[in-house]
């Protein structure tokens, strides 16, 4: 049973993070609330005082400009799966938002909640890193921008400042020869694990190479070892069976109730296989 709060709805991302500056500990950010509710109601957190960002126009946008797409932090996952622009631009996301939780869920989870929240089993997070995201922060009348791959710093922590409202998350255009994918393997609503690929290819040989492994550790992490392997060579079946092995290798993996270190690196080398493989198709080259 939730306890008693109050909720403050500012009009200003300046307002909502003095908000937060005053009550320090006893206020959080309350946007969807589909992961901070349920936390509230089981006991096992409470906060007096929950600062509504809803209230703030313009957090929902979705706009591609001068080859960066922008995702406000109040998008929710439905807004994201439905967009034309994220559709064109970054059509991935779209795929990927369509799968989070259910239909309830997306409807009232934004993106930036799922983002801030930083529970390990998150789908949107392994591929916003993939794709070289920025988010950016705002903390009174500051600015400052954080690449998705810092964000994260363990099982329900970020760099986000107690007093910073995330405002928006920042894509860059991939530009032609791209190809990305993500794969994922779940038995219930949050994945166990998931795999995201971006691969660049020029002249039929991998020019740059990001291999995000999700789910299955504290945070969505690259894989160097899996990324190396892959540059300067062509995106033949054996050279990316050989990274996708190499990502179940090294991964960062935490035994669960989902299952042992073990079955959870032979998944994600399933899935990193089968990631790579789309990818490469995706950026038009050849995947033999």
């Amino acid at each position: 049973m939730l306890r008693p709060f109050e909720i403050h709805e500012p009009a200003t991302v300046t307002a909502a993070s003095r908000l937060l500056a005053y009550y320090g500990d006893e206020a959080a950010v309350y946007a969807g609330g589909t992961e901070l509710l349920p936390v509230m109601k089981e006991g096992l957190a409470h906060y007096p005082h929950l600062v509504n960002i809803k209230t703030i126009a313009g957090l929902e946008s979705i706009a591609f400009h001068q080859g960066i797409l922008r995702i406000g932090a109040l998008a929710t996952h439905r807004q994201i799966e439905r967009s034309p622009v994220v559709r064109e631009r970054l059509p991935l996301l779209g795929q990927v938002a369509c799968g989070v939780a259910n239909l309830r869920v997306r409807i009232a989870g934004t993106l930036g909640g799922n983002l801030c929240f930083a529970e390990p089993h998150s789908d949107p997070a392994a591929v916003l890193v993939a794709s070289g995201a920025t988010l950016v922060l705002a903390r009174d009348a500051e600015e400052r921008r954080v690449s998705a791959e810092a964000f994260f710093t363990g099982i329900l922590q970020t760099v986000r400042l107690p007093d910073e409202i995330l405002t928006g998350v920042e894509v860059p255009d991939p530009g032609p020869g791209v190809g990305a994918a993500y794969h994922r393997f779940a038995l219930h609503e949050r994945p166990i694990a998931g795999v995201a690929a971006v691969l660049a290819v020029h002249e039929g040989i991998i020019t740059r190479a990001c291999l995000v492994v999700g789910s299955v550790g504290p945070i969505p992490a690259r894989i160097a070892e899996a990324e190396a392997g892959l540059i300067g060579q062509a995106p033949a079946g054996s050279v990316l069976s050989a990274a996708a092995e190499a990502a179940g290798r090294h991964a960062d993996v935490l035994e669960d109730l989902y299952g042992s270190v073990d079955y959870k690196r032979h998944i994600v080398a399933v899935m990193a296989r089968r990631a790579l493989k789309e990818a490469a198709a995706r950026g038009h080259v050849e995947a033999t």
